[in-house]
């Protein structure tokens, strides 16, 4: 399966760039994710939980960085193994562009899936791969530009004089 997106994001190309391979940021960014450990020039360990359908399975695999050209454009690919649910693997080009202050962020996923997951049907495997990079993508969004007007939107209370979060480096918790 295949998708595509865009996204704009209130930092700069080298700040998402940077957040792109940090591995506790995409701790915080990846859903179900429970542990990063390693680095952009090694690679990356991760386990994940996830629930697709009536199957959860933990899934622990690498993602590897490749085509890296800082500020600009990455390459993600990682496979991860779910034991009796099967597997999952996938690759995604991301490119930055800086535009109206901000980045352009644009990807470009294809995964596969095996075992029980792809019993499950193109339908719920499709929707699940979508739900999970737009929850990947929001989350850098957030992560990056703090929740602002977001948060109360979504019914969270955000004081008048709470301080503006500027980016995720050195940020304090309110």
């Amino acid at each position: 399966m295949k998708m595509s997106d865009t996204r704009q994001i209130a930092a700069s190309p080298e700040e998402v760039y940077a957040a792109l391979l940090d591995p506790d940021m995409l701790i915080k960014c990846v859903p179900g994710a429970t542990e990063v450990i390693g680095s952009p020039e090694d690679g990356y360990e991760a386990t994940v939980v996830q629930k697709v359908g009536p199957v959860k399975a933990t899934f622990k695999g690498q993602v590897t960085m490749s085509d890296m050209v800082p500020g600009q454009s990455i390459k993600i690919s990682g496979e991860g193994k779910g034991g009796a649910a099967g597997f999952a693997k996938g690759e995604a080009d991301v490119t930055l562009v800086p535009k109206d202050g901000g980045t352009e962020l644009t990807y470009d996923v294809e995964a596969k899936v095996g075992g029980k997951l792809a019993q499950l049907g193109s339908r719920i495997i499709d929707g699940f791969a979508k739900k999970m990079a737009d929850q990947f993508f929001n989350n850098l969004q957030e992560t990056l530009e703090g929740p602002g007007d977001a948060g109360a939107a979504n019914g969270e209370e955000v004081a008048a004089d709470a301080p503006k979060k500027k980016g995720w480096f050195g940020r304090e918790k309110s």
